[in-house]
């Protein structure tokens, strides 16, 4: 009896399609899947196969119904090597593609590899195994044994060769070794010099290799062979974009050029300019596009932002309502920008309607802080409270946040006992959060808890010992109460060998050395602080110590000043009353 027969009529086409329909639902094994897109279920057999007459003993008709009903059964393992024993046996090529397509399937990297080998021998005309092998060998890692394999392919289809080295490139670029990538594409393409893509990725290896004057020059040759090509002109203009941007922009503009119709080049060149902050002539590109696409919503937006950075913000908002009323675009994304616009124009009122329109999408969050700080600076804290509970906190870290917002609304409201509560209770929640931690012992400062305050800080500055603020607020606070002032001053000075530049923490060092008695360091530390920033603490102390030098009509002008911007600050009242009665 005829194997080849009885294959062909009762076993193979009925259950390769029943095979076909059926892929694991695990791999097998870790190996890495080939990036080629080969579809084996819609591969018909090449006509006038040279098929080999073969006896069906028992031991085949067991092996072929061992590996059929292993796939049926999910165990590929099996099946793949019932088939490849079958296949090495009968050398049927239609039985070797079985076995490699059952090891491809379920990721079997050396019995695919070698049933794919087997196929190939075996149908040495079939273009899908010449290319399953190369693309399995390049997803192995084995570049060498991969050269023969591309060899095999190119010369085979050699037609198709700048498509083939577009495929090989993006799997063999996985690899660590960029020097070598590089090599082994300048030697798989030498032999097509008049092949665009060739040079193209051998372009894009030199890149990834750092040999940038290589880069360009093959890019250039891909460009000369092929003009018409948008890809090759992009990867160009991109090489000088980085070094020279204004010759990357120029090649963009020539090839746009001649070949005005170019979408997708079109939005690129339009996005470079945008890069390189050329923000009129990025805009009438995208209104080049926008003309193109009436309808789109996504360039109607980007018109927008561009308008929106130029300052141009009566026309941005037309062109944000105009990006709205196409739709397509989420609504909550523009509705966000139209607020953003109208609060840079201080249309609080109108900013905040735009806020509250966000309902959902990245911006979401966003809005409810900044519709909070719209309500809070408009004094409306009850509301501003409500609409921060509103906020939808995705992450431990947003959830810290609105935990310090609320703390701070209520401390603005001098309800600091409320303030400490919400604090501390929100440290309950996430006891190792730094931010958390330094308001809470903030509050705690503020409300005479000295014991507590100082657990807190010295808690902050093991979980992050470079956080200067935590010296600087645990020495300022000692130094404040007058205790332990030798102890004071090297925390003070730790935070100022952290943040030299910190006024607080200048202002700390001036105390500091007040307290000590060296009024000419203090005046030098103060007065930078000062500088930095006229805040009325910082007056308070520069005054006070202007005074005690003798310099009384400097420290009245520095206190009155300050007392004019910052009419409520106790600790200025209070050092006036002290040395004004």
């Amino acid at each position: 009896m005829n194997f080849s027969k009885i294959y062909s009529a009762l076993f193979v086409l009925p259950l390769w399609l029943a095979a076909c329909a059926h892929v694991p639902n695990e791999a097998v094994s870790d190996t890495p899947a080939p990036a080629v897109n080969a579809d084996l279920e819609k591969i018909i057999d090449t006509p006038k196969l040279d098929l080999p007459s073969v006896a069906l003993t028992d031991r085949l008709l067991y092996e072929f119904l061992l590996g059929d009903i292993a796939a049926q059964r999910n165990n590929p393992e099996l099946a793949a090597q019932a088939y490849l024993d079958l296949a090495k046996t009968t050398r049927d090529p239609r039985v070797a593609k079985r076995a490699a397509q059952l090891a491809y399937e379920s990721r079997q990297y050396d019995r695919a590899v070698e049933a794919f080998k087997l196929w190939q021998e075996l149908e040495p005309s079939s273009p899908l195994a010449k290319q399953m092998l190369l693309s399995l060998l390049l997803s192995g890692g084995k570049t060498n044994d991969a050269r023969p394999a591309l060899d095999a392919v190119l010369s085979a289809d050699p037609a198709n060769a700048g498509r083939t080295f577009t495929s090989v490139y993006p799997m063999i670029a996985r690899s660590p070794d960029k020097e070598a990538t590089l090599n082994w594409m300048i030697e798989a393409t030498r032999p097509y010099p008049q092949v665009a893509e060739g040079h193209l990725t051998v372009a894009q290896a030199a890149l990834a290799a750092g040999k940038r004057d290589l880069a360009l020059a093959e890019a250039r040759q891909a460009v000369v062979l092929k003009p018409d090509w948008d890809v090759a002109a992009a990867f160009e203009a991109e090489l000088y974009l980085g070094s020279e941007p204004q010759k990357g922009l120029a090649l963009l503009k020539n090839f746009l050029r001649a070949h005005p119709q170019n979408k997708e080049l079109r939005l690129y060149y339009a996005r470079a300019l945008l890069n390189q902050k050329q923000l009129p002539a990025s805009r009438d590109e995208f209104e080049r596009l926008l003309e193109d696409n009436p309808d789109s919503p996504d360039i109607a937006f980007a018109v927008a932002l561009i308008s929106m950075q130029m300052g141009e913000y009566a026309r941005a908002e037309q062109e944000l309502q105009l990006a709205l009323s196409k739709g397509g675009k989420e609504e909550s994304t523009v509705h966000y920008y139209l607020a953003q616009l109208n609060e840079v124009r201080q249309n609080d009122e109108v900013a905040m309607a735009h806020y509250r329109q966000v309902k959902d999408g990245e911006y979401a969050y966003s809005a409810r802080l900044r519709e909070v700080a719209l309500l809070d600076k408009a004094g409306k804290l009850d509301e501003a409270r409500e609409a921060l509970h509103r906020a939808l906190a995705k992450t431990d870290q947003q959830k810290a946040q609105l935990i310090m917002i609320d703390a701070q609304l209520l401390r603005e409201d001098r309800k600091y006992e409320d303030s400490y509560r919400v604090l501390a209770q929100g440290l309950e929640k996430f006891p190792e959060n730094p931010d958390l931690l330094y308001q809470t012992a903030m509050a705690a400062d503020k409300l005479k808890k000295n014991e507590l305050f100082e657990q807190l800080i010295r808690k902050l500055i093991r979980i992050a010992p470079d956080n200067a603020h935590a010296y600087n607020a645990l020495g300022y606070s000692l130094l404040d109460r007058n205790e332990r002032i030798p102890e004071a001053m090297k925390l003070v000075e730790k935070a100022y060998q952290l943040a030299p530049e910190d006024a607080a923490i200048i202002d700390s060092m001036g105390w500091g050395n007040y307290l000590l008695g060296n009024l000419e360091e203090s005046l030098g530390f103060l007065r930078r602080a000062y500088t930095a920033n006229p805040d009325p603490e910082i007056a308070a102390h520069l005054g006070e110590v202007l005074w005690q030098r003798g310099d009384k009509d400097d420290a009245r002008k520095i206190w009155t000043d300050s007392a004019k911007a910052n009419p409520d600050n106790e600790t200025l009242k209070a050092v006036m009353k002290r040395f004004l009665p």
